[in-house]
């Protein structure tokens, strides 16, 4: 009996057993509401008729390539990132010192940022892949911390290795991210159980830095015209304030159930710029209405119910502060960007996890779900 029990047990401890199919099943809707989301920019945009097919087929095949990354990430222990941490973060930070480097890095259209490298036709964003690796190396100096909660020079500590990244990400300039990234190291030291009172000293500290990044013109001018298009509206050039315009004509427009699938006009004429990328929400708001924006809303709550929920049920401190962050990330991603789509954020070009076109930024999000199956996985071992 006592054989059969301890097999018994054994066979539960296996980490297949236990794989999220909820999480899982979340990532493949929004994916899937991602493509038919694209399909409905490309198709009917009179410059891109012709190429809208290659564009959902090379969204598709980077989805499955994310889907190969989901199972790849969650069939190692995920405390074996732990162990090559610091590995991770210098290698992060390696590619981040290089895509600034003139002839390796690539310049976009505008000739401001320098985000990315070119090679054999596809971009890869160093700031993306830093948001993993980020959250992978606090969480790993997080969790060696055995008091209760962490002291003064802790904290110094971890906001000294984030701080690097996230200074690299906004020299890009990159604001976007920037925010991502402080959102994962606020995120983690609240579950880490940092005091209130530190807490709201880094957040003065921020406020401050944010500040002197203003007056000392660190922002650039067309950061700074987002800014002031979003804190007041009425005294900035039509340009200025375009993107928002029609953004909120876009989504407004659509009403309670929206004006059907391949018919919103925004859309149609191609009137919101970079739709495919940071504004993908308002095809789902013009198009399916108040109703399709939420559906899409409820799928990102759920994913973070799973991701709290995996931080709540892993059994050591690393898998609970790698969950807690991603939740952190995946958070800040849909507040901002369906933030400034509908007009209560400023413009900051950040990606809409699972939806906006972009190899680098679904693949990051499949990894981090790959990330929490793993811990998910070995929650009983």
């Amino acid at each position: 009996m006592d054989m059969v029990a301890g097999r018994v047990w054994a066979d539960e401890r296996r980490p297949v057993r236990h794989i999220d199919w909820v999480l899982l099943l979340l990532t493949v809707v929004l994916t899937i509401v991602g493509l038919v989301l694209l399909h409905s920019i490309s198709a009917t945009t009179p410059d891109e008729a012709a190429f809208w097919l290659v564009r959902v087929m090379k969204q598709g095949a980077t989805a499955g390539l994310g889907s190969l990354v989901v199972v790849l990430i969650a069939s190692f222990d995920y405390r074996f990132f732990k162990v090559y941490a610091g590995f991770i973060y210098l290698g992060a930070l390696v590619a981040l010192v290089l895509v600034k480097i003139p002839g390796i890095g690539a310049t976009d259209p505008s000739g401001v940022a320098q985000r990315w490298f070119a090679i054999a036709g596809i971009q890869i964003t160093p700031s993306e892949i830093t948001k993993v690796c980020a959250i992978v190396m606090l969480a790993a100096i997080l969790s060696e911390i055995r008091a209760p909660e962490p002291a003064l020079g802790d904290l110094v500590r971890v906001l000294a290795v984030a701080a690097v990244p996230l200074v690299l990400v906004f020299i890009q300039p990159d604001i976007g991210t920037s925010i991502v990234l402080a959102a994962i190291v606020v995120g983690m030291l609240i579950v880490a159980g940092t005091r209130l009172k530190h807490l709201l000293v880094l957040t003065a500290t921020g406020l401050v830095l944010i500040g002197l990044a203003f007056q000392l013109g660190v922002i650039q001018d067309f950061q700074r015209e987002r800014l002031t298009a979003f804190l007041d509206r009425a005294n900035v050039s039509e340009d200025a304030r375009y993107n928002l315009d029609q953004s909120l004509i876009a989504v407004g427009s659509g009403g309670l159930f929206g004006r059907g699938y391949l018919k919103g006009t925004q859309t149609n004429l191609d009137y919101v710029p970079r739709q495919h990328t940071d504004f993908i929400f308002t095809v789902a708001g013009e198009e399916f209405g108040f109703v399709g924006a939420m559906f899409v809303l409820l799928l990102y709550a759920l994913i973070l119910w799973r991701a709290i929920r995996i931080a709540t049920l892993s059994k050591d401190p690393f898998g609970t502060l790698v969950a807690a962050g991603i939740a952190s990330m995946f958070a800040i991603q849909m507040f901002v960007n369906v933030g400034m789509v509908i007009g209560i954020m400023p413009i900051t070009g950040i990606p809409l996890p699972f939806l906006s076109y972009g190899g680098s930024s679904i693949l990051v999000s499949f990894a981090a779900i790959g990330m929490l199956e793993s811990i998910h996985m070995r929650r009983l071992s």
